[in-house]
């Protein structure tokens, strides 16, 4: 294992065996006067990371290093760490960690708590903060361990002081400041650079200037360097939609919340707790929102804007188009017959004869299977298995059958007892004689057959929705509606409105009607 001694400009740092692998021994400098704000006495961590280029969720950390800075002075301390996979060649070529620099190097594990005590209580800070953040915090989930400091980004901080420069980048930083480089690429060589960049700050602008600068920012969630602050400062945290744009408009996500600044700035946090939510972070480019009466509001907008949309990370509500549903009716000898119905021109609103809705063929007739073993139903009387009437059916050899495919149970018991299994199943038909208002602050939500027609403010708007007719069903809002319905008391019959000039009607006086508790 090679060793090195690297110069330093507040303190001799070195490579070192020691018992749980290479790491940087401490030997503190005299701190110079005014680089540690009263605000901050708990001192500074100025930290940078070296990682296989992985996700943050693995073991992806190859070397930790860490200025620190008190009223005790200045320290430097730096350790290779195991990442437990290999470190790919065109990362060894960028930082010069090899696999064999760490092959005796500790787990992180194994350095947990010494990293825990060098940055519990100081201000966090680094160069793309989320980054360096977000894999200490989950390397640290791993060992067990949980670390919440205040963090600081310097790409923020030199955005925000030099707002005139384009670019914030650390070797624009380098070049733009003379920042002395000691070992670029690598972790302790970054974090020296860090506390060079607070040290020029110090010679160029005053300490209030610098300390408001960074009370304002550490106020912040870290946004992504590319996401003008600017751009969301208007944003309520209020019920409603949002949506994520990344390069050249394309939509990336869709999300839904009752407080929508809030929530859209946790995406932006440092604690990614999986690496599809990094990977999205990193994307976004640009950030839209649509406020929302409600809840009930919220959930429409984003089913129909994913289904509209198709963001490229939202996994449900996406259309589609093969939607169908069993239909269950008796011959004219009584026996009950299924049959397998598509969505396309069924009212299926209005039809009390359907059970489950399936996405596919598929989908269903393996449900249907499911149930047949499960309650001992003939599969060739079902439909799912070609029969000689009479003979005995494979199931009824096995004893999975009661015998209804050549008489030992009546077509009767046979029937009662499929439609006691269908009954969870069962679609629910619609309630009312025709389209329905749900008042949600000052907003009244149009449904007729299970299909939203949309949202109305006043006459005009409730007038445009009744005569534009209903839309196609739509399972995801099916179901919306079957949950809002069962909780509010706020709604409003408009049958009487379909072919009549259009009143909103005000819930107090029409909610009565309706035994059902508001939805907000």
């Amino acid at each position: 294992m090679p060793s090195a001694t690297t110069p330093c400009s507040a303190g001799c740092w070195k490579r070192a065996s020691t018992s749980t692998g290479w790491s940087g021994r401490d030997r503190a400098t005299e701190l110079r006067p005014g680089l540690l704000p009263d605000f901050l006495a708990g001192g500074i961590a100025f930290v940078d990371i070296e990682t296989t280029g992985g996700p943050a969720q693995r073991e992806s950390i190859t070397e930790i290093g860490i200025v620190e800075v008190d009223e005790a002075g200045v320290r430097e301390w730096a350790t290779l760490v195991r990442p437990g996979m290999r470190i790919p060649d065109h990362i060894e070529r960028l930082t010069g960690i090899s696999n064999d620099m760490v092959a005796d190097a500790p787990p992180f594990e194994d350095v947990a708590d010494e990293v825990f005590d060098r940055l519990q209580g100081r201000l966090f800070v680094a160069h793309n903060a989320r980054f360096d953040h977000g894999y200490l915090r989950a390397a640290f989930r791993r060992a067990g361990m949980d670390i919440r400091p205040r963090v600081l980004c310097t790409v923020k901080l030199s955005r925000r002081l030099f707002p005139d420069h384009r670019r914030h980048s650390l070797d624009h930083l380098i070049e733009r400041h003379g920042l002395d480089v000691s070992a670029r690429h690598r972790a302790l060589g970054d974090a020296q650079l860090l506390w060079q960049f607070w040290q020029r700050l110090h010679e160029r602008f005053a300490p209030g200037t610098i300390a408001d600068a960074v009370r304002e920012l550490i106020g912040q969630p870290s946004l992504p360097p590319q996401l003008d602050p600017e751009a969301l400062a208007d944003m309520p945290d209020a019920p409603g939609v949002y949506l994520f744009y990344g390069d050249n408009e394309l939509p990336l996500y869709v999300g839904k919340s009752l407080h929508l600044r809030t929530r859209v700035m946790s995406h932006f946090s440092a604690d990614h707790r999986s690496d599809r939510e990094l990977s999205l972070s990193q994307q976004v480019k640009r950030v839209d929102w649509i406020e929302t009466s409600g809840e009930l509001g919220a959930l429409l907008k984003e089913a129909e804007l994913v289904k509209r949309l198709q963001p490229t990370h939202n996994r449900l509500l996406r259309r589609n188009r093969d939607l169908c549903a069993w239909r269950l009716s008796a011959d004219i000898i009584g026996d009950w017959q299924l049959e397998l119905v598509h969505a396309a021109g069924l009212d299926l609103g209005r039809q009390d004869d359907l059970y489950g809705f399936f996405r596919s063929r598929r989908e269903a007739v393996n449900r249907l299977r499911a149930i047949a073993a499960e309650q001992a139903l003939c599969p060739p009387l079902l439909g799912l298995e070609k029969h000689v009437p009479g003979q005995r059916c494979f199931s009824y050899q096995l004893k999975k059958c009661r015998g209804a495919c050549h008489g030992a149970e009546s077509p009767q018991s046979h029937g009662l007892r499929l439609i006691e299994a269908l009954h969870a199943l069962k679609v629910k038909s619609w309630p009312h004689d025709g389209p329905i208002g749900i008042r949600e602050g000052d907003t009244l939500h149009v449904v007729d057959a299970w299909c939203y027609l949309g949202a109305a403010r006043d006459d005009e708007g409730l007038a445009e929705l009744l005569r534009a007719g209903r839309p196609a069903f739509d399972l995801d809002i099916y179901k919306l509606l079957v949950k809002a319905l069962a909780r509010s008391r706020a709604v409003v019959p408009l049958g009487r409105l379909k072919a009549a000039p259009a009143t909103v009607p005000d819930a107090r006086q029409e909610a009565s009607q309706v035994d059902t508790e508001v939805v907000d």
